[in-house]
């Protein structure tokens, strides 16, 4: 018995995934929406009609004498067989569709069904419900259903017996479309006829087909799936042009292919119970802890608005304290006036006193006893012209402002986590380290801190990803490192591996909790360890043209008055009127990297690299003096003429009014397209010129002889060339004209109050990315 009772309660737990979301009843010849919700035909056909599309026909009920096979009698052979399931003929039919519309007309306008689950509109097509298919499988779920819990077990009668002596009927005939007794079976199915063949299942009085059936297509079994579309296909839906090309495998296959993938998420669920209760605990947990923090809160906003109510009254009361003070100082200022005039009149005591004054005949007397009195009545006569209140009684002054206050009452609210931050593109980049800067949108709350995520890209979620940051690291999930309690807008992460791509993201938090990450933001770490280094002019510097910052990270040239002295020779000779800053520091070994951004208005500046030895050389020249180098027609370039297949000596790449000159020629070993002059010759037919980049960045392998220039903003390749590594090699800078240089500051120094120490070694030069 234990078995069967806990059967018969799994059943009973299931009887919510049997009702149609829009009665909440058990379904009743249930079709299948576009969105594979299952909903009984009737109320499909009602929340259409209420969406305003016309009525579709619909089947009788199943018990209703309309549903009675026609037979009565074998007499009656020669009538049909009962008909087919009246719900497939209405679906073949096209119901709510316009079937006197002509082939010429427009299409008729697509159905729209409103389903309750996915709380959107499904789109059924023109055809409306025909779209849809009988969802079998539920079918004889609910009917099973039914039986074991016995819901609704209502004795099916036999249809062909006569109403007074009717009975029980035993056996369904499938072909048939009805239930029989035992002897009205016999009877309708004589022993030896096609009709013994018939298919008897157990009494019922909802018959369905055996198989499913092509909506389109009378009779034809849907035996393909089609992958692409995710939808059933008989042999003429899989001729249509719509689905060439795609996927379509047989139905068995993809029966066969569904009911693993259940089977196996099936057999994980039910081997993970103690996951689903630990869960379902957490949950009941959440629930109570909700309801308790409900309270909580309830009790806090009470408590809030009893101290502002606290706060109006105690304010309440010392506003009017102060009328108070000032109504009793303006009544007793307006009683002395009153008084005062008072005094003025016939008989008062002021008059009256002057009166009997003047009948003093004492001179002496006269003129020491009246002075007082004299001094009274002027100033009672300058009273009288000029007659005004001792005190204001209007109150003007004390009239509230409350309209802020109502703002910001009207404005009270919960607080709400900050809004998403918004990444600064301009200031973010990676260079030495990653340098990350944010804001937060002007509507957004407060954030008492921030949480800056980031990861490396390619790292599967889940595991953990190399590197570090600055100030500390929490454990690593699902791939992010996170950088805890960031106080300011601005992060610095270091320890990251070079040439390699980075996604960070950040977002704030205050007392309501974290807020929305910002938009992902992706950035390229440099392929090579930075070098820092500073400006070098000890190979002889043009003071009239040439200005270095203290810092030695900027540089900035000025045409002076040796160009214009060397004007009345242009036309006859070129002269040399280049600056030449070099790095301090001298690359021996290793790949180095390192970036600087050129003034857009600058008129031509070089950057690149170059032998030590051969840079001294070729540019430590008396100013203004000729150079043949730089004839047109002397044919030499890049220092390439010692030897046509060696390296040059330098490299460079040309930029100017707000355009870099990117050669032709990259991978040649003769070095005429990366060289000095070649760049930005007019006679130069090669080469195409490019916007310029907002930062160039120079990567120097110094074993395999190889330079390459860089986007330093996307850390796109701009170009590649070979050059000399035989010697030490210098980076170099060179102006020619106006313009202006400024060195990438390394991240690591931009919260330094004082400028690092220089130094000339390699070693101490590069900041090591791993």
């Amino acid at each position: 018995m234990a078995p069967r009772f806990q059967v018969k309660s799994n059943m009973k737990s299931m009887e919510l995934e049997l009702q149609c979301p829009v009665c909440k009843d058990i379904v009743k010849q249930p079709i299948v929406l576009p969105c594979l919700h299952s909903v009984c035909l009737m109320c499909a056909s009602e929340v259409l009609v209420q969406s305003g599309y016309p009525q579709p026909e619909l089947p009788p009920e199943p018990n209703s004498p309309a549903s009675t096979p026609n037979m009565r009698s074998p007499r009656q052979m020669r009538r049909p067989l009962p008909k087919s399931d009246r719900v497939d003929r209405l679906l073949r039919s096209g119901s709510g569709t316009y079937p006197g519309r002509r082939r010429k007309e427009g299409p008729a306008p697509l159905m729209l069904f409103p389903c309750a689950p996915c709380g959107r509109d499904v789109e059924l097509g023109e055809r409306g419900l025909a779209e849809c298919m009988r969802n079998l499988t539920l079918e004889r779920i609910v009917e099973r259903y039914r039986h074991t819990v016995s819901l609704g077990s209502v004795a099916v009668m036999c249809q062909f017996c006569k109403p007074p002596q009717a009975l029980e009927a035993t056996k369904g005939c499938s072909d048939c479309r009805a239930s029989f007794c035992n002897e009205c079976f016999k009877l309708y199915h004589p022993w030896g006829t096609p009709r013994a063949q018939h298919e008897h299942v157990q009494p019922t009085l909802n018959f369905r087909p055996k198989v499913l059936t092509c909506p389109e297509h009378d009779q034809e079994r849907l035996q393909f799936y089609c992958k692409s579309c995710q939808m059933l296909l008989c042999s003429l839906c899989k001729l249509r042009r719509v689905h060439t090309g795609h996927k379509i495998a047989p139905v068995t296959q993809a029966y066969q292919s569904l009911k693993d993938k259940i089977t196996k998420e099936l057999n994980y669920i039910l081997s993970n119970q103690d996951m689903v209760l630990t869960q379902i605990t957490q949950l009941e947990n959440a629930v109570t802890q909700t309801e308790v923090n409900n309270v909580s809160a309830k009790e806090q906003l009470s408590h809030c608005v009893k101290e502002i109510m606290a706060l109006l009254t105690e304010r309440q009361t010392m506003l009017a304290q102060a009328l108070e003070s000032s109504r009793q100082r303006r009544a007793e200022a307006l009683a002395n006036q009153v008084a005062e005039k008072r005094s003025l009149l016939e008989h008062a005591g002021l008059m009256a006193f002057t009166h009997e004054l003047l009948k003093e005949n004492d001179p002496s007397s006269f003129v020491h006893a009246a002075r007082l009195t004299h001094n009274r009545l002027a100033q009672s006569i300058e009273s009288m012209q000029r007659f005004s209140l001792s005190a204001d009684p209007s109150f003007r002054h004390f009239q509230l402002d409350v309209s802020r206050e109502l703002k910001l009452l009207t404005d009270l609210n919960f607080i709400q986590a900050p809004l998403a931050p918004v990444i600064d593109t301009q200031r973010t980049l990676a260079y030495d380290q990653l340098f990350l800067c944010w804001r937060l949108p002007q509507d957004s709350s407060p954030a008492w801190h921030f949480s800056v995520e980031f990861r490396r890209r390619g790292v599967v979620p889940g595991g953990g990803a190399r590197g570090g940051i600055h100030g500390g690291l929490a454990a690593a999930r699902w791939g992010w490192q996170r950088l805890e309690e960031v106080t300011g807008t601005c992060a610095v992460i270091d320890r990251l591996e070079m040439d390699s791509v980075y996604v960070l993201r950040v977002r704030g938090c205050n007392k309501a909790g974290f807020g929305e990450y910002s938009e992902e933001v992706y950035l390229h770490t440099p392929p090579a360890p930075v070098l820092n280094f500073y400006l070098d002019s000890r190979w002889g510097l043009h003071a009239d043209r040439l200005v270095v910052s203290k810092e030695q990270r900027c540089a900035r040239s000025v045409p002076g008055l040796s160009l214009l002295q060397a004007a009345d020779r242009a036309l006859t000779s070129c002269h040399l009127t280049a600056d030449l800053l070099v790095g301090d520091v001298a690359i021996t070994q290793g790949r180095h990297y390192w970036a600087c951004s050129v003034e857009p208005g600058s008129y031509l500046v070089k950057v690149g690299v170059g032998l030590e030895s051969k840079l001294q050389e070729w540019f430590h020249l008396p100013q203004d003096m000729a150079s043949p180098r730089y004839d047109p027609d002397s044919g030499h370039d890049s220092g390439a003429e010692d030897s046509s297949d060696s390296p040059p000596p330098f490299a460079f790449l040309t930029m100017g009014m707000g355009k870099i000159y990117l050669p032709s020629s990259a991978n040649s070993h003769h070095g005429r397209e990366s060289g000095f002059t070649n760049g930005n010759s007019p006679s130069s037919p090669t080469g195409v010129t490019y916007p310029l980049p907002p930062r160039l960045g120079v990567c120097l392998d110094f074993e395999k002889g190889r330079v390459t220039f860089y986007d330093a903003h996307s850390l796109r390749p701009l170009w590649e060339g070979p050059v000399d590594c035989s010697a030490p090699v210098c980076p170099a800078f060179c102006f020619i004209g106006g313009g202006a240089l400024q060195l990438q500051e390394l991240v690591a120094n931009r919260n330094a109050n004082q400028t690092p120490v220089r130094r000339v070694t390699i070693q101490s030069r590069v900041t090591k990315l791993n």
